[in-house]
């Protein structure tokens, strides 16, 4: 079965530039987008319009950024990482902060990982298909 990873950014093009990166390091795993931290939250705990069950499938990982509007990606893995549905879900703090602050607040709360997005497309290309090798192919995950 094809693991699902999911995006929060509200950058349009970093969006872009991850779907394309995914796109050219051939990891053609689906990727749900969502704006800021509500709109993850949302989708991580929708109910079914016809019953009161969530979505069976969470993501196999998701790639967050810090700095969001409405709701910033610290507050989002407070929400994610105080259910017991998404407590394990992997998060990987995928962000263009370099405050320490935001490093150290992320693993507090239970970030799996804390990466600076690199600003030459190369880079930013190999970090991307690392991340997609390790949390899409090889991390194994726990059974929902």
């Amino acid at each position: 079965m094809e693991r699902m990873m999911m995006v929060v950014e509200d950058n349009s093009d970093d969006i872009v530039l991850i779907q394309r990166a995914f796109k050219k390091c051939c990891l053609g795993n689906k990727m749900v987008v969502a704006r800021d931290g509500i709109e993850a939250l949302e989708y991580l705990f929708e109910k079914h319009e016809d019953s009161d069950q969530q979505k069976d499938a969470l993501p196999a990982v998701v790639l967050m950024d810090v700095k969001m509007p409405r709701m910033d990606g610290l507050e989002t893995l407070k929400h994610i990482r105080s259910h017991s549905r998404t407590a394990y879900l992997p998060v990987v703090m995928l962000t263009s902060s370099d405050e320490e602050r935001d490093k150290i607040q992320s693993y507090k709360l239970g970030a799996n990982s804390y990466i600076r997005k690199p600003v030459n497309f190369d880079q930013f290309l190999a970090v991307m298909r690392q991340l997609g090798l390790y949390w899409l192919t090889i991390n194994e995950l726990p059974e929902q």
